[in-house]
């Protein structure tokens, strides 16, 4: 760090902790002595939280391997219960029958130009006390296809779409073939979905050193990045069709749920694919020949990376159980005692691809921390106004299982009660990290605000506030930055257990979690441990506390508060950007388009390519044509009105707070996003290529993205007609 950009750091840390702090502090949606009490509330919580026992908690939850259908997973959610009920909380554990595959055999063998076979297996080391353990899950990715398949390998970079693109003009063509991908750039599920467009036989995927092994420092267990035989285990379920068990969509996974057959579940891969570490990887991308793959798409390793479309053939055998198993969900409850038909939802897996310190026990033990001090406070007489639900969701891991099956259960009952959901998932040291629904985000910086981080003693708000200047790529950027009151929370994709309660049921949603200063290799490895988590990620358990407050913090104020703390100006003032960008990429596209067709047509691409490469030029794109965007834009000026007015309400009936929360669910569309029915918010969901990324108004920017022009203009009339539904909504709270 630069001496100007520390001092651009402490200028801002100081100015922003010293304004909150001579201020009185407004709390939205309390007034005079009931925010006085509020605080006094959060300071009394707070007073329980203990840094000692959330790490306590890590330790004893993360000691042996757990994930969903295993003995100590069961045994987990057991521990989980008995917890909530020494908390004063009335649970019980919600049983699901999902599907959940584990291999039976793996094999990966290259069978020329030289022999070798695979490790598959990651070792135990000494310096790791858990990482030798029995009832480790293999090194796997579940819901890939069982299959036998031998073929050329081809090494695709990150499989992206356009590493496609590429291989066409260099003129390999992947049919019949198996690919290897490298990890990074995309969810992993989306490599093997576009290896199966392209009609691939199989696909492996591995993580290449510069990623998150030693090009970016010492491996574990000196340092904290992944070594040679790390491997990164997860789902590949195309759960940007739908999340949850595959055989039931849209329906609880209870014992009697009538269910599909498994060949015809349209999540589920039709190609054998599998992880491996880049140990393994090696001797398979050193017997490649073919092109020298471009200088983007080489790694860390100490050879020419080459594309293939010589003599390397591999040999790729998987097979699966494809069991029904037990998904074993806690809920537990503290009734509310004015409005307890009112639900203040707060929720983390248990689950863990093997111990899970990390992901996800250092969240769950975070949630457990709120429980107990909430409890603490409760058997000293305090009752929340609305009811709170505390949920550890089981079967995350392969797909949000337990939280997908538990909101398609209770889907009606939830869009009438849900007033919030707050999920976390793993946690770590560093800054605040915030997403959800917009409306709340003026809660968010309040919440924030009066948080102190345990590293530099200002708020949790202005260390994240500083962090975004200091990022910021210009001067004019980082001007705005500075001069902006509050920080803007992300939009949700996927990936945690937020997904189906915002994207199918529309339900107010928001994630927290910390990090940016955790990095590491042991992603969904054996060697997530506590071990690890305590020198590399939150060593004082500090962020642990941190995490317990923020989600803590802001469950009580919208269990306690009379108005609730929804600020549509806010979601209104995010749309509005969203619109705005749109029609910049459509715009930017054209000109781009018109620009690059011309390079086409000139064969300026056949002059400055270098012969011996064998390069085609690009193909030549269809022209874009000028999208109406006016539908969008009027119902943009129709809600600023309407939130404008609604803002300026100070006192709300019961009937205008739930239909607040209710509000989110004008924003859906009952016929879903093409190609994918089961989302049906119009303004977040899944990237259908990127998996956990967002996109933002997905149904107009993937058609423009696309380049499907018709689909582009007919999304554009659904999302303006869902914003008017919001609009006439809102205008009528009294």
């Amino acid at each position: 760090m630069t001496t100007t950009n520390f001092s651009l750091l402490m200028a801002l840390l100081l100015c922003t902790g010293g304004a909150a702090r001579a201020q009185d502090k407004k709390l939205t949606g309390y007034t005079g002595n009931v925010a006085t009490q509020q605080l006094e509330l959060e300071n009394r919580f707070d007073k329980q939280l203990s840094s000692s026992h959330i790490g306590e908690t890590i330790k004893a939850l993360s000691s042996q391997p757990h994930h969903i259908g295993s003995a100590r997973g069961k045994a987990v959610a057991e521990d989980i219960l008995q917890r909530f009920k020494s908390y004063g909380w009335d649970a019980e554990i919600v049983t699901y029958q999902v599907l959940f595959p584990t291999p039976k055999e793996r094999l990966v063998e290259l069978k020329g130009p030289v022999a070798y076979k695979a490790l598959l297996k990651e070792p135990a080391l000494k310096e790791d006390a858990t990482s030798g353990q029995e009832g480790q899950l293999p090194t796997y990715n579940a819901w890939s296809a069982d299959g036998d398949v031998e073929g050329e390998l081809v090494y695709v970079n990150y499989g992206l779409p356009e590493d496609y693109e590429y291989l066409d003009r260099a003129g390999i063509n992947v049919k019949g073939k198996i690919v290897i991908a490298k990890y990074g750039r995309s969810w992993r599920g989306s490599k093997p979905k576009v290896a199966q467009e392209h009609g691939a036989a199989g696909c492996i995927i591995y993580s290449d050193p510069k990623d998150d092994g030693y090009y970016s420092g010492d491996v574990y267990p000196k340092g904290a990045f992944k070594n040679e035989y790390g491997v990164q285990r997860g789902s590949v379920m195309d759960i940007v069709i739908y999340p949850g068990d595959p055989l039931t969509p849209n329906t609880g996974a209870t014992a009697n749920a009538q269910r599909l057959d498994r060949l015809q579940a349209p999540n589920l891969l039709k190609i054998p694919v599998l992880p491996i570490s880049y140990h393994d990887a090696t001797p398979l991308l050193q017997a490649l020949e073919g092109p020298v793959a471009p200088d983007e798409w080489k790694g860390a390793l100490p050879f020419t990376y080459h594309i293939g479309g010589g003599k390397a053939r591999v040999h790729l055998k998987l097979s699966f159980d494809w069991q029904i198993r037990p998904c074993y969900n806690v809920i537990a409850k503290l009734k509310g005692s004015e409005q307890p038909d009112q639900w203040v939802i707060r929720g983390n897996h248990h689950d863990a691809w093997v111990n899970g310190a990390a992901d996800p026990i250092s969240g769950l033990a975070a949630l457990l921390e709120e429980a107990k001090a909430i409890g603490a406070l409760h058997k000293q007489g305090y009752q929340p106004k609305r009811t709170l639900v505390y949920c550890a969701w089981d079967g995350e891991e392969p797909g949000l299982l337990g939280s997908t099956e538990w909101v398609e259960d209770h889907a009606a009952e939830l869009k009438e009660k849900a007033v919030v959901y707050i999920n976390s998932d793993n946690n770590g040291r560093g800054f605040l990290n915030a997403s959800g629904s917009h409306a709340l985000e003026t809660l968010v910086n309040e919440v924030a605000r009066d948080i102190t981080d345990p590293q530099t003693q200002v708020s949790i708000l202005a260390r994240k506030q500083a962090s975004e200047v200091l990022k910021a790529a210009t001067p004019k950027l980082k001007k705005e930055k500075l001069a902006k009151q509050g920080i803007a929370i992300g939009a949700m994709g996927s990936g945690s257990d937020y997904s189906s309660f915002l994207q199918h049921l529309g339900v107010p949603s928001l994630d927290f979690g910390f990090g940016g200063e955790d990095a590491g290799g042991e992603y969904h490895s054996i060697y997530d441990s506590y071990d690890d988590y305590t020198r590399f990620k939150d060593p004082g358990f500090n962020y642990g506390v941190a995490l317990s407050q923020t989600a803590g913090h802001t469950a009580l104020r919208v269990a306690n508060t009379v108005n609730l703390p929804f600020d549509y100006r806010k979601l209104y003032e995010t749309v509005n950007g969203y619109v705005n960008e749109l029609t910049e990429l459509t715009s930017s596209l054209r000109e781009s388009t018109t620009i690059e067709n011309q390079l086409i047509r000139d064969r300026k691409y056949q002059l400055t390519t270098d012969t011996a490469k064998h390069l085609s030029p690009p193909l030549l794109k269809s022209e874009v044509p000028y999208l109406d965007f006016s539908p969008l834009q009027n119902a943009l000026t129709g809600l600023d009105t309407v939130t404008a007015s609604l803002a300026a309400k100070k006192q709300l009936s019961a009937a205008a707070n739930k239909a607040l929360y209710q509000g989110e669910q004008q924003l859906l569309n009952d016929a879903g996003l093409p190609a994918r029915s089961w989302y049906k918010h119009t303004l977040y969901a899944p990237g259908f290529y990127t998996g956990y990324g967002v996109k933002t108004i997905p149904g107009v920017r993937e058609a423009i993205e696309q380049r499907r022009w018709k689909e582009a203009q007919e999304q554009i009339g659904i999302v303006a007609a869902a914003i008017n539904r919001l609009s006439a909504y809102l205008g009528n709270i009294h």
